[in-house]
């Protein structure tokens, strides 16, 4: 077809933004808005029916000439950033000698910063409070939130895919129980036989006007308090160097963990501890975020690379009675989106389904093992299974939970 100048411009936009044919629906939307070519996705894309490959899921195999056009164009180095040197105390004047920021020391250039921008996902499928956090990141406005969630359901993923979708800086931390002070806030090292101080990621977040992600915020320890005046918005005073840092327009902080900050009562989730109440009183919402609907989900193994349309199918079936046998506490092991993931990764190296499930569960126990692959033989009735197996699925008419 002939392009016009509309459909090129929407073509560019998502060459840009790294994607690849097939392309989902919120990946038009998102050049609709980045260029203002369209108030809607087009026709052209969504209602050619030789264009549809799945549901939300369309073919533009005409995406391939402009990535090449954008990989191949010149694009100018960014220029160094210029930093001031480090202000420190009079408490410690002459102590330590004064140079300027680690950044300039370890000779890190513009471009080197811009890496804080994450990578656009090419796989990344929007769902769940993607389109709320979007509002609170494009709002630039200090608003603090803690999204929480079992493992292996995109909650730091929604945020880092945001940050891409924006262009804006993401500051991810992730929490341990040894991250202290130094840690966040900053602290002198030794580089190049000099004492200097570096800025912690929470600091460069505040100045730059980035996005503080702090990752298993509940694995973390008291130490955490020190983020107290950070949570107020209000800023932080750096003690070792006499330094007031007010936050940059801007910077707002996301905090993510797999329980409420109250702990983890079964212990699926060891070394998330109970958080201190009034650090979680400072994030004004919490963000519960469940597993995808299965419609969904199978859109995420599409993208993924799951191009056997019965398998996604199958698998997001699967998970899907599984998750509903946790909730009400016939079985003790999940199974996230993640895992089906790289299940489909599995597949696509070792050209067999059952064995790349196998693997993939090959990290519970013999019993769960064996139940979970001998339900997937009830789903999918055309699945080779092991042969121990073969005998219990055929003789139980019963899910095995």
């Amino acid at each position: 077809m002939t392009l016009n100048s509309k459909q090129i411009d929407i073509l560019k936009s998502m060459a840009r933004a790294g994607v690849m044919s097939p392309v989902t629906r919120q990946d038009i939307v998102n050049a609709c808005e980045d260029t203002g070519a369209y108030a809607c996705p087009p026709s052209w894309l969504t209602q050619d029916s030789a264009r549809k490959v799945g549901r939300g899921l369309y073919a533009c195999p005409e995406l391939a000439q402009f990535s090449e056009s954008v990989a191949s164009s010149d694009v100018s180095p960014a220029p160094a950033i210029a930093v001031a040197p480090v202000a420190v105390s009079p408490a410690i004047q002459g102590a330590v000698e004064t140079v300027d920021t680690c950044n300039m020391v370890m000779g890190m250039t513009g471009g080197e910063r811009a890496s804080l921008v994450p990578d656009r996902f090419n796989g990344y499928v929007a769902w769940g409070h993607f389109s709320d956090v979007e509002k609170i990141v494009r709002s630039r406005q200090f608003y603090p939130i803690f999204v929480t969630g079992l493992s292996g359901n995109g909650k730091t993923l929604m945020v880092e895919q945001i940050c891409a979708k924006l262009k804006r800086e993401c500051y991810r931390v992730n929490i341990t129980r040894q991250t202290d002070e130094d840690d966040l806030l900053g602290g002198f090292r030794l580089i190049n036989g000099q004492t200097v101080w570096c800025d912690g990621p929470v600091v460069s977040s505040m100045k730059n006007g980035g996005i503080l992600l702090l990752d298993e915020i509940d694995l973390g320890s008291a130490n955490m308090m020190c983020l107290q005046p950070v949570l107020e918005g209000k800023g932080v005073f750096l003690k070792k160097i006499g330094e007031w840092v007010k936050p940059a327009a801007g910077f707002t902080v996301f905090a993510t963990a797999n329980t409420k900050g109250k702990g983890s009562d079964d212990g699926r989730f060891v070394g998330a501890g109970i958080m201190n109440e009034a650090m979680l009183d400072r994030f004004p919402v919490t963000m519960e975020q469940p597993y995808p609907t299965k419609a969904t989900e199978k859109k995420i193994l599409v993208k993924a690379g799951c191009d056997d349309a019965d398998f996604a199918t199958h698998l997001t079936a699967w998970s899907d009675i599984i998750r509903k046998s946790f909730y009400e506490g016939a079985v003790d092991e999940i199974i996230s989106t993640r895992r089906l993931v790289d299940i489909v990764n599995a597949w696509k190296i070792f050209g067999d389904k059952t064995k790349a499930i196998g693997m993939c569960l090959a990290r519970f126990d013999d019993d769960t093992k064996e139940g979970f692959l001998s339900l997937y033989g009830k789903v999918d009735a055309d699945a080779e299974m092991p042969e121990e197996l073969e005998v219990a699925v055929s003789n139980d008419t019963e899910c095995p939970f």
